[in-house]
């Protein structure tokens, strides 16, 4: 039995190799083979098909296949071999073979002969087929520019035996445009760096063609290290730009870009360049309800926050000392690097030091004597405004004002008032300051200058300095 089965196969598989193949008929076979002008590919039958290697290449003129690959052809050809065709040409073409084309989906080529209504006159072979405006393209043109033109195209409809046949462009297109979509996608991951064009600009960034139709979104935040307001000024539709990609999302088929990245960012200096206590100049960019956003370089904005400014007596009124737009010079008050945050004040007219200079200001200490501007009242006491970022309070006992006088009249807000620190708490927040420290200080200095020019010959300062502060006494009475 066993001999007899293996007599069987043969004979089958004789008689399968002896079944001609006739024009016309779809097969499907292994590439074995890619020559310089044709390709060989394996059908199960003895010996290989031939197919022109210009069929197995892409517009570009890149393979779409290799060796080993599957390939569906059609029988164009018996005589001196088989030879295969992946498109359907030639006025030779029979309707058997167009319609085995329809069936099969493999393209058959056409020459756009003239345009009608809603569509054009479309010659494949001996026949003629309509293509709808919509099928012969991608996108919109002209309806003059495809006249004349060879294309391949699918066959979307075939009926009463060819006498109506509708064929696509489009389709073909498409499928051309995911094949090379998914290329590219392959090379479109985290970190790589692209060349694209632009090929819309928004008001939230640009929208980027990685080619194939594939699209990346360059936001208006990725465009610059500096604020860009419109992102028009960065780019144009169809501009051609290099991008960083900077995250794939497969599952929402969105793709992030950025250009920024391609250039150093300019926090990567703030160490060496940028200390605190030097003046520089900036440009105020704009104004929030908590203070105003500096520029000191593209790409480096501080924040002048709202206590840093001069006190005015009014609510959010020092939002009057800047406008957006406007330069002036900017005290460096803090830097956190790994925030990438700097603070700054503005230096007034008439105070400004070398731009670039750096220096402490006069340390708020206890025992340090200062002036500064009252800033507000409250029940407790007077906030004074030491520096910028640095407010201390005067309570009521310290401000050497009896209990009966109007403290606001005494000390109105923007005066310059001198002050003494009391205390300062470990966070330098909390400062106790007096008023009354001063004036006392001040008429220790006055009694000590009286002293030293009236002191007669063998009075000590101690006895002198009783005899002022009792004639001070009496000339209060």
């Amino acid at each position: 039995m066993s001999d007899q089965s293996e007599d069987f196969a043969a004979m089958f598989e004789a008689s399968v190799q002896a079944k001609r193949l006739e024009q016309g008929e779809l097969v499907e076979g292994r590439i074995v083979a890619i020559g310089p002008e044709v390709a060989l590919v394996d059908v199960g039958r003895k010996g290989e098909a031939v197919m022109d290697i210009a069929e197995l290449k892409n517009a570009n003129g890149e393979f779409e296949v290799a060796v080993g690959d599957l390939v569906q052809g059609m029988v164009v050809s018996t005589s001196g071999g088989l030879t295969l065709s992946r498109k359907l040409a030639g006025a030779a073409a029979s309707g058997r073979q167009f319609e085995a084309a329809f069936q099969s989906g493999l393209p058959v080529e056409g020459k756009v002969e003239r345009e009608v209504k809603g569509g054009y006159e479309v010659r494949i072979g001996r026949r003629r087929a309509f293509c709808p405006i919509s099928q012969i393209d991608v996108r919109g043109a002209d309806a003059s520019a495809h006249q004349g033109h060879v294309y391949q195209f699918r066959i979307i409809e075939y009926k009463e035996d060819g006498s109506n046949i509708v064929v696509s462009r489009r389709a073909l297109l498409e499928d051309e445009q995911r094949a090379n979509a998914a290329k590219v996608r392959e090379k479109i991951v985290a970190g790589a760096v692209i060349a694209g064009r632009v090929s819309s600009v928004r008001e939230f960034g640009a929208f980027v063609d990685l080619g194939a139709g594939v699209q990346g979104l360059l936001h208006v935040s990725e465009m610059a290290w500096s604020r860009v307001s419109d992102p028009a000024e960065m780019v144009k539709a169809g501009d051609e730009i290099t991008v960083k990609v900077l995250r794939v999302d497969e599952e929402k088929q969105k793709i992030s870009l950025g250009l920024k990245q391609l250039s150093a960012d300019p926090w990567s200096r703030v160490p060496e360049v940028y200390k605190v206590g030097q003046v520089r100049p900036g440009r105020v960019m704009r104004v929030a309800q908590f203070g105003a956003f500096v520029e000191l370089e593209p790409g480096i904005e501080a924040l002048a926050h709202a206590s840093t400014f001069e006190p005015t007596g009014r609510s959010e009124g020092w939002a009057g000392q800047v406008t957006p737009g406007m330069m002036a010079s900017f005290e460096i008050l803090a830097i956190d690097l790994e925030q990438k945050r700097i603070g700054v004040a503005l230096v007034q007219e008439g105070r400004t030091r070398p731009e670039g200079a750096t220096g402490a200001r006069a340390g708020v200490v206890p025992g340090a004597r200062l002036t500064g501007k009252v800033e507000r009242h409250e029940k407790f006491g007077v906030f004074v405004r030491l520096a910028p970022g640095r407010t201390g309070v005067i309570p009521l006992s310290e401000t050497g004002i009896a209990k009966e006088a109007d403290v606001r009249r005494a000390l109105p807000v923007g005066a310059d008032v001198e002050v003494i620190v009391l205390e300062v708490d470990p966070s330098g927040r909390r400062i106790r300051l007096s008023a009354k420290a001063v004036m006392e200080a001040r008429e220790a200095e006055e009694v000590r200058e009286w002293t030293e020019r009236n002191a007669p010959p063998g009075e000590g300062f101690g006895i002198l300095a009783d005899k002022l502060r009792s004639a001070l006494k009496s000339q209060d009475k």
